[in-house]
């Protein structure tokens, strides 16, 4: 398959979130280069953490493997900026050839590219690493601009989708210990996953002793997450929190049933201002 093939099937794949598009990346890149150990490199401008490595016959990276970022080839690749990096020999540049890395390898060729997020801000870069010396096509080097650009997008859209997450399942405080999540829109297994995850971690964080949580905002779901949504009502249960459930549509009511919920000693109100009114909360008019 041509490299123009290639770069056109990464571009329109979806990815769910920025670890996926790393994954694919590396795996697409090392069918188009002979390079031993692609990987991407996350820093904070004082450590450099390896996210994703593709190792191809000798082992030279493990996800995980942290160093002081002052001593890493990366902090070479941000340090000229934009623009692509290729150390032939890594053994004689000037900016390498001191750090205790090459010394390791003994010899070989990089090259990098910094990632930035959307404010320009320097993310990490992705990198090819040999102990062999390489050279890169002009294909090639297009190939290391194009994924450090897209992996730039990648990240803001796995941002904005971490906050529509916590936006569109948010729990709201009515009073000391009470709290209503409105759960709204459409909802897969991984968003409701991820509902399950924020709801358990912010009642901890409220101190919540009752849970309203309203899910007459949805406007699709399956079988599957009605299961994983609403093991909410027993994971509050643990906790010491009480739930209450509301706005269950019919649809919702016959999927439970479908998949086995048992819902018969929770409480369960038509509406909101029902759920509030069981609590105890009236309406005052002066």
């Amino acid at each position: 398959m041509s490299y123009s093939s290639e770069l056109n099937i990464i571009k329109n794949q979806h990815f769910r979130n920025f670890e996926e598009a790393a994954d694919s990346i590396l795996r697409m890149m090392g069918k188009l280069m002979n390079i031993n150990t692609l990987f991407i490199a996350k820093n904070d401008r004082r450590s450099n953490e390896i996210v994703k490595v593709l190792n191809r016959d000798k082992s030279l990276l493990r996800e995980g493997d942290t160093l002081p970022f002052k001593d890493t080839f990366c902090k070479v690749s941000v340090d000229k900026g934009r623009e692509l990096l290729i150390i032939p020999d890594i053994t004689k540049h000037d900016s390498t050839k001191s750090l205790k890395v090459t010394h390791n390898l003994g010899s070989g060729s990089f090259v990098g590219i910094p990632i930035y997020y959307e404010d320009g801000s320097n993310y990490g870069t992705i990198c090819g690493l040999d102990t062999d010396p390489f050279s890169l096509s002009e294909e090639q080097k297009e190939i290391f601009e194009t994924m450090s650009s897209l992996l730039s997008f990648v990240l803001e859209l796995d941002h904005a989708n971490k906050q529509i997450e916590t936006l569109s399942a948010p729990l709201v405080p009515i009073t000391r210990g009470v709290a209503v999540l409105p759960i709204v829109g459409v909802i897969n297994e991984e968003r409701a996953e991820r509902i399950v995850e924020l709801t358990l971690m912010k009642s901890q964080e409220m101190q919540l002793e009752h849970l309203v949580i309203d899910l007459s905002g949805i406007t699709h779901i399956n079988d599957e997450v009605v299961s994983s949504l609403l093991r909410i009502v027993s994971l509050m249960k643990l906790v010491g929190v009480e739930p209450m459930l509301t706005g269950i549509r019919p649809e919702i009511a016959m999927q439970a049933v479908r998949v086995h919920i048992n819902l018969k000693d929770i409480q369960i109100e038509a509406n909101l201002a029902n759920a509030l009114s069981w609590l105890g909360f009236t309406l005052q008019r002066n």
